[in-house]
């Protein structure tokens, strides 16, 4: 069911974004990380990534605004925010910012696959 999804995770978190890769592909996903909202861009605008996993909070950029350049660039491209601060307006925000989900951190691997699987599905119906 995976058919070789190809995840990007961006999370400034690195030990986050490192260990839910490796679970990632040890599921039959391709997963690449970026620990920044440039290092992530510089990865979508290469066309890789079929599923986005996006922190609210990044260093160099915030994740909103980031989301709104996505979903205004590649606005199929399914994106997954993700949200360490507990926050139900964040992710709401995220919602109407264009976002198909948004987890709460930490999240289990097997949610946050659920989701991955879901927003594949919906791009699929979509006919993206």
């Amino acid at each position: 069911m995976t058919e070789e999804l190809k995840i990007l995770l961006i999370d400034d978190e690195s030990d986050f974004v490192e260990t839910t890769c490796k679970r990632l592909i040890r599921r039959g996903y391709s997963a690449r990380t970026a620990l920044t909202c440039a290092a992530g861009l510089i990865v979508i605008e290469s066309g890789w990534p079929d599923i986005v996993v996006l922190d609210v909070m990044l260093p160099d950029r915030d994740g909103m605004d980031f989301l709104r350049e996505i979903k205004g660039k590649w606005p199929t491209l399914p994106v997954i925010m993700l949200t360490g601060h507990a926050s139900m307006q964040a992710g709401l925000h995220g919602l109407e910012c264009g976002a198909g989900d948004y987890c709460l951190k930490p999240i289990e691997l097997g949610e946050l696959v659920e989701k991955i699987a879901i927003a594949h599905r919906e791009r699929h119906q979509q006919g993206a």
